[in-house]
């Protein structure tokens, strides 16, 4: 019994951790190309070509830490799980990710900011020499 509602287990977090991630890095990429553009200065082929390869590496990252986490620990096959204790753990490792979600959405975002400014500083100062 207890392996079968721990394969249910997996057959619902699986799904909602893989669509969670496309859908974060849907949104992240598709606004983060406007950054790209601006970081390599209206060059759009080298900004969305760079774009997609961080797109790729995010979701490398985030499918491989979903699959590393999606072990269902601290059950020993003589103990009965119910239902209630499955929702429990689902939802900890469902949240846990979608934290560590943000967490790498923040980060992606705070190196689009920094690549845009360390680029506008290049300009400020090739203005300012000539």
């Amino acid at each position: 019994m207890e392996n079968s509602k721990i394969v249910i287990g997996y057959a619902i977090y699986l799904p909602i951790v893989i669509v969670l991630t496309i859908y974060i890095s849907k949104m992240l990429f598709k606004n983060g190309k406007h950054f790209m553009i601006d970081i390599f200065r209206g060059k759009e082929d080298i900004a969305l070509a760079t774009n997609k390869l961080f797109e790729i590496g995010f979701y490398l990252i985030n499918i491989g830490f979903a699959l590393y986490i999606m072990k269902i620990y601290g059950y020993s096959s003589n103990y009965d799980m119910s239902n209630q204790t499955l929702m429990e753990i689902l939802s900890k490792k469902i949240g846990g990710y979608t934290i560590y979600l943000g967490v790498m959405l923040f980060l992606n975002l705070y190196l689009f900011f920094r690549g845009r400014s360390k680029s506008r500083m290049t300009i400020k100062t090739k203005n300012f020499i000539v």
